[in-house]
């Protein structure tokens, strides 16, 4: 797919938000759906929900209005629309699977069973116009990375499992680089329902100068370093994080340092790794010129749960935090993201039920 790249981004779309009425009625129709008992108004997001609608979680029956389109930021500017258009291979072998993600065309590639990567912590290079999907929950790759190159663009990783790259011992895994997904200056990146777990050293960096991204419906969990993004002097990064769980997780959940737009929603923070640690064991940060926006979360057992350089921005509205400790810290106007794209917020009451049960790897998907 090729990318026209606009100077600016789009402006909001019409559209006109529910009061406070209809909004409460909203949060008690979910949460009552869910199971989750009653709850307080001051819990609630008054001036920032949206409708959940009829197909939002119920009893574990319905599950919430995704899509196989891209949302958020890496729906703007072209879309994000992977292999679309390319053949659909199947794969089940490492040699395969590097054949197919570093190929030229467009491709859908579907991942059936465990691929083990050798040697330990290779990197599985993915170019542009491609579509990695786990067959079900079963697709997985252990011991490697799936790695973009700088340029690469229009990707997709969906449905998968990505595990077991912790090297014994090696805590901080400085001296390997074995991340479980990196990119380094790309644009138009999706990263949706997949599971990260026991990953040597990042889960999910999305370093340099990319832009475009969006990363829905994850579990990141057991690991000291989750998802960094940044380290660069230019502020061109946009990335939407959404209703993601963070478990048994250190830090960097995210870092976001120079980003132009991050934008955090609906996603579970909990049970801390190492929470003995005061300066390191963090959930958001909001680094150098980053603006970022957090709405309708949900921290529990949380040290620092959201912070803020004093160069950077960081606006919180609608999130509910339970046993948290530390910088809680929001300054500045940030931006607003409904001036980009349409996105639907679940009430934070929520989002823990919601998230527990559809992210991470789902029957449904890729099959």
């Amino acid at each position: 797919m090729t990318h026209l790249r606009s100077k600016r981004l789009p402006g909001p779309e019409p559209g006109s938000r529910p009061g406070l009425g209809k909004a409460l009625v909203t949060v008690a129709a979910l949460v009552a759906s869910l199971g989750l008992g009653a709850f307080a108004p001051a819990e609630a997001a008054t001036d920032a929900v949206t409708e959940a609608g009829t197909d939002a979680a119920t009893s574990g029956t319905a599950a919430p209005r995704w899509t196989d389109k891209a949302h958020g930021f890496a729906s703007l500017d072209g879309g994000t629309t992977g292999g679309a258009g390319g053949k659909v291979v199947t794969v089940t072998t490492q040699a395969d699977l590097e054949r197919y993600a570093a190929a030229e065309e467009p491709y859908v590639i579907r991942v059936a069973g465990t691929i083990k990567a050798e040697p330990f912590g290779a990197n599985v290079v993915v170019a542009s116009d491609k579509t990695i999907i786990g067959v079900g929950t079963a697709g997985e790759l252990v011991q490697g990375e799936l790695n973009l190159k700088p340029g690469t663009h229009n990707v997709i990783i969906r449905n998968l499992t990505i595990r077991d790259s912790y090297v014994e011992g090696n805590w901080d895994c400085k001296d390997t680089d074995f991340d479980g997904i990196q990119m380094d200056t790309v644009h138009h990146v999706w990263i949706d329902h997949n599971r990260f777990s026991r990953i040597c050293d990042g889960q999910l960096d999305v370093r340099k100068d990319s832009e475009y991204v969006t990363v829905s419906y994850n579990r990141f969990e057991n690991n000291n370093k989750t998802i960094g993004i940044g380290w660069t002097t230019n502020v061109k990064t946009q990335i939407t994080i959404d209703h993601n769980l963070f478990s048994g997780t250190k830090q960097r959940n995210p870092s976001a340092d120079n980003c132009a737009y991050a934008h955090l929603y609906n996603n579970y923070l909990t049970a801390q790794a190492d929470p003995g640690d005061p300066v390191w064991t963090y959930g958001n940060w909001s680094r150098g010129q980053t603006k970022m926006v957090i709405e309708n979360s949900y921290y529990k057992d949380v040290q620092h749960p959201y912070q803020a350089d004093t160069t950077a921005e960081l606006v919180q509205r609608g999130s509910i935090l339970k046993n948290t400790s530390g910088r809680h810290e929001a300054w500045g106007a940030a931006f607003e993201p409904r001036a980009f794209y349409k996105y639907e917020l679940h009430p934070a009451a929520a989002v823990p039920a919601l998230v527990k049960k559809f992210s991470g790897p789902q029957a449904r998907i890729g099959t």
